[in-house]
């Protein structure tokens, strides 16, 4: 006799344990799979190796954004330099930092060459679904249930190199 025929349920059973929903939707998704499958202990050694190289200025920038990332506490940071200050080498540290903890980092850039610098990088119209031909009332069309919001809403970390190109 089935359960439901006879009107119950497996929660009517006490201590029967429940899958995770949130996880096997997780695993499901292969945006996220492919944002959390990189190794870990090579991640742990490019960062110690990234890291001790920066510049003052550098571990500022790093440093701020960590707290914030670690207080949890959010914020946009914006980072001006001319060309061959570094900026892209914060963003890899940054990147591999966080990474090696397990966590998400979303990686994008306006032109399609600079995403090339950055590991796992898109482009910022590919990943946002941002329209190509702006309008007055475009606007990025990722579904609120899809597998990327649930990766955005994942993303320790989003990282936007050549944003004012956009």
């Amino acid at each position: 006799m089935e359960l439901n025929s006879a009107g119950y349920t497996l929660r009517n059973i006490p201590n029967m344990p429940f899958p995770d929903f949130e996880f096997i939707q997780s695993s499901c998704n292969m945006l996220i799979q492919d944002e959390i499958s990189y190794d870990i202990d090579a991640l742990k050694a490019e960062y110690q190796k990234l890291k001790s190289t920066m510049t003052n200025e550098q571990i500022y920038v790093y440093d701020t954004v960590v707290h914030a990332l670690d207080k949890d506490v959010g914020g946009v940071f914006f980072v001006y330099g001319y060309g061959g200050t570094g900026k892209t080498f914060v963003w890899k540290t940054l990147a591999a930092a966080v990474r090696s903890r397990g966590d998400i980092v979303i990686n994008v850039a306006s032109s399609g060459i600079a995403t090339l610098l950055l590991t796992g990088g898109r482009t910022a119209h590919s990943r946002f679904k941002i329209p190509i031909n702006v309008q007055e009332d475009s606007f990025c069309s990722i579904k609120k249930d899809s597998e990327l919001a649930t990766l955005l809403n994942k993303a320790k970390l989003i990282i936007w190199d050549e944003a004012l190109m956009c």
